[in-house]
This record gives C-alpha cells, structure tokens and sequence, in this order.
C-alpha cells in the first residue's frame, strides 16, 4: 500500500498529523506493507530565506489580528502538538523559504533516508529554533542522520530537486491538495488535515480490505502445471 504526504516543513499541523498518522500506523496489522512517501508542498514560495518576524508576528501581519490574538492561536497550536508528544517552540522558529529543506528530503530519498530527514527537519524547525533554510544548517541535519555532508552541500549549491519541488507542488495541486498536511491513500483515498489516529487507522484498513478483495478466489481447481511440474 501506498501513502503520499503532502506536508511543508514550516506546517505546524503537519508535524501533529505526522505523529497522528504513525499513532493509526502502529495500530495497523499490515503496516509492514505500508510504502510512505512526503511529497513537497509550499505555504509560500516566494518567502524571503532570512526574515526577522516572529511566528506571532507573521499571524498577526497575516490575518490582520492583535498580537494578543496571535500569541493565543500559536498556544492553542501548542497545546495541540503536546497532546501527540511534540514539544513546540513556536516563537523561536526561525521563518524562512523551505525550498531548499523539501530539496535535501528529496536528496535524502535518494539515500533511503526520507522519513529520517523529514523528522529531523520538522524537529529542527518547531522545537530547536533551527534555521531550515540556510545551508550549513541543512548539511549538519543531513550529517546526523546519516547523510554525508560534502554531497549534501554540493547538491544544495546547485539546482538539484527544484524541479520536482515544483513538480510535486503542480502534483498536489491537479488532484485536489488545497492545504496541508493531505494524505493520499494508493490514489484512491484523501484525509485531509491533522485527523485523530483512528481515522487514519479506518482508511488504513479500508484500502487492505480492497486490496484483498481484488484478489481472485479459486473456487474449483484440477491438473495444471506450476514451476515445479510439468
């Protein structure tokens, strides 16, 4: 079984769906056959790599609120992320363009290493107040989890991967993704946003029973030939 995940690193809701995703996940039977997949998707694309603003500060820019408000919206965000174990630091994040963080994840799949390299950016990101978008920063990631640095920083210095960031963007975008976290099912099934581990567990279990369906039952069987006879 197949599962795409349309996520951003900057996503504070992509981090808990993440964790709420593996909480349904563990609780699957088949999650041994389970194939999971993060696919690249940017809140903005045209954001600055080095910025000055607060998370605080963007929300209130952003929706044209109080900062009284904002602080509010980034504890409940909080709160949310403790209830599945994260530990968010949402007013040391640094801001900044995620291009080139999706960029490594892609070179990291390369590696066998995706869901490593998403995990520790989106830790950097929400709990240690890392700077995702600034290179050094992303080779030292890439380091600890087993990526070799020098590669890493030569295919940061070049174009590498921009192309499918952009493809995968357009990707999501054909068949429906309008924000993120979005969860696709062996293209058949969606759920959209950070839902409760159950629900994931409930799609899960679904595409199996499909999948077992699709197989063809035998009824009735006489002489034939297998690789061993005949």
């Amino acid at each position: 079984m197949n599962v795409e995940i349309w996520s951003d690193i900057a996503c504070p809701f992509c981090f808990i769906g993440k964790r709420k995703f593996e909480d349904g996940l563990q609780q699957f039977s088949h999650r041994g056959d389970v194939n999971v997949t993060f696919k690249s998707f940017q809140l903005d694309p045209n954001a600055d790599t080095e910025q000055t603003q607060t998370n605080a500060e963007m929300l209130a820019g952003k929706y044209g609120m109080s900062m009284e408000k904002a602080n509010e919206m980034t504890q409940q965000v909080t709160d949310q992320a403790k209830e599945v174990g994260l530990d968010y630091n949402l007013e040391s994040s640094v801001l900044t363009n995620t291009k080139d963080a999706h960029r490594l994840s892609h070179f990291a799949k390369e590696e066998g290493k995706m869901e490593e390299m998403m995990e520790r950016l989106l830790m950097a990101y929400f709990t240690e107040g890392k700077h995702v978008g600034d290179h050094e920063t992303l080779v030292t990631l890439a380091e600890e989890v087993g990526i070799e640095g020098e590669a890493v920083r030569a295919m940061l210095d070049s174009d590498r991967y921009e192309d499918i960031v952009r493809e995968e963007m357009q990707e999501g975008t054909d068949i429906g993704v309008q924000g993120v976290p979005f969860f696709v099912f062996n293209r058949k099934y969606a759920i959209s946003g950070a839902q409760p581990a159950h629900a994931f567990l409930e799609v899960l279990e679904k595409v199996q029973e499909e999948e077992s369906e699709n197989k063809i039952n035998i009824i009735s069987q006489g002489e034939s030939c297998t690789d061993e006879s005949c």
